[in-house]
């Protein structure tokens, strides 16, 4: 491993924590390239379960040093709460550095992603109401806050000052909101600042020093590629870019420098919050994948929507994203079913497509075409080793690899860390 992705290929959830920490066994430098607090990656370490939202997963390796990239945005006060609770429990986050230009969330971000919400009603966006959104929208009007700016107390004061004016006017006019304190705010970012400054850093020339002496670096992605801002079932997306092209925008280091893209995939899928999900299920089966799968979100709590494996939206992840590999999980919650199903194609108005429809209203229209496979029913919790799967699980892996033209060379067949095997 030289510069690898680890992203998710599906709408997120898809146990990305755990792979990003079996690739930072061996990494130097782990980085978040994208997102916010409003996604969660929870490890597995024995009998410790760690759920992180901003802090790289890669952090369980002491030796990596975890990086949030300029792609990212910050919530100060969740950041020094979550290096406080690795902290508490044995982890050390001193390696951790937070590149200069990632955006602060506010808060009057996470207020007006709160009244947006509620004022769209039965059309709302599912969104986890942490600020993201409204952030990354004030970074592309030019009118954010960032890292950098909380180093020189008088020159953050002077920026919030305005920032806050205009907020206020739109907020108790055309909102109803209480107007903010800009002075009370001022004093609480510039509090936490003075224990984050030596945490702050311009990390694109880090990363470039790192890649230029050939260290391995990896890349931590949020979300999925289905809830790209570009690429995915827009408007039920993300506000940034998960996808690989997030990569070289979110941390500074060329195209050129990416060796491997490993993609990660549910052996089903789900998908939290809003949206149309051609494959969803609503019966028992889906009872089943959410009681034993535990799919419900690190971050909100809310109940994941479950479905089966949708290989129309699989092969649209591995091309938008020139995927090297398939990193697949959850294969023993399958375990459970006697007969399993796989959507290789869509009907769409009386024709076969398959190809994923990017428009919303022609994926609203369109019905998944299933192939059924006979199930194992047998605990493969113990494999760890591709022989050691039975000959219907090595079946139903076969085919998905040949379906998606792309190979599934890592599977996950339990929580732990240990319960995987390499192809």
């Amino acid at each position: 491993m030289t510069a690898t992705v680890v992203l998710g290929a599906q709408w997120g959830d898809e146990g990305k924590g755990r792979v990003t920490d079996y690739f930072a066994e061996s990494a130097e430098f782990v980085v978040r390239y994208q997102g916010g607090n409003n996604a969660g990656h929870t490890i597995i370490i024995g009998e410790e379960k760690f759920a992180l939202s901003l802090v790289p997963s890669g952090v369980m390796n002491q030796n990596a040093v975890p990086i949030i990239g300029c792609g990212a945005v910050v919530d100060p006060a969740v950041l020094l709460d979550e290096m406080e609770m690795l902290r508490s429990r044995g982890v050390d986050p001193s390696k951790l550095l937070i590149d200069s230009a990632a955006h602060l969330i506010m808060p009057y971000h996470r207020a007006l992603d709160e009244v947006l919400e509620a004022r769209r009603g039965d059309a709302n966006l599912g969104t986890t109401k942490k600020g993201i959104g409204p952030a990354y929208q004030d970074k592309f009007e030019r009118a954010g806050l960032r890292m950098q700016d909380l180093l020189d107390p008088g020159h953050f004061r002077a920026l919030l000052k305005n920032r806050v004016a205009e907020k206020n006017h739109v907020f108790t006019s055309a909102y109803g909101l209480e107007p903010f304190d800009a002075e009370v705010i001022a004093d609480h970012y510039l509090e936490m600042a003075e224990t984050l400054r030596p945490y702050i850093a311009d990390t694109t020339i880090v990363l470039h020093n790192a890649s230029k002496a050939g260290q391995n670096i990896l890349f931590e992605g949020a979300q999925g590629t289905l809830l790209d801002i570009n690429h995915g079932t827009y408007p039920f997306v993300t506000s940034s870019s998960p996808t690989a092209g997030g990569v070289t925008t979110g941390t500074g280091l060329g195209p050129k420098a990416i060796d491997e893209i490993v993609g990660v995939s549910k052996a089903y899928i789900t998908r939290v919050g809003s949206g149309i999900f051609p494959t969803e299920l609503f019966d028992e089966d889906g009872v089943t994948m959410v009681n034993l799968g535990h799919e419900y979100g690190v971050v909100t709590g809310r109940r994941r929507r479950p479905g089966w494996l949708d290989l129309v939206s699989l092969r649209y992840a591995a091309r938008i994203n020139s995927l090297t590999g398939i990193f697949l999980t959850k294969l023993d919650i399958l375990s459970a079913f006697n007969e399993i199903k796989l959507a290789n194609g869509y009907m769409l108005d009386g024709e076969v497509i398959t190809e994923f429809p990017r428009d919303q209203r022609e994926l609203a229209r369109v019905s998944p075409i299933y192939e059924t496979f006979p199930g194992w029913k047998s605990d493969v919790t113990g494999a760890r080793h591709w022989d050691d799967l039975p000959s219907e699980a090595q079946s139903y892996i076969k085919y998905i690899e040949k379906a998606i033209d792309t190979p599934i060379r890592w599977i996950s067949v339990g929580p732990e860390r240990q319960q995987l095997l390499e192809r």
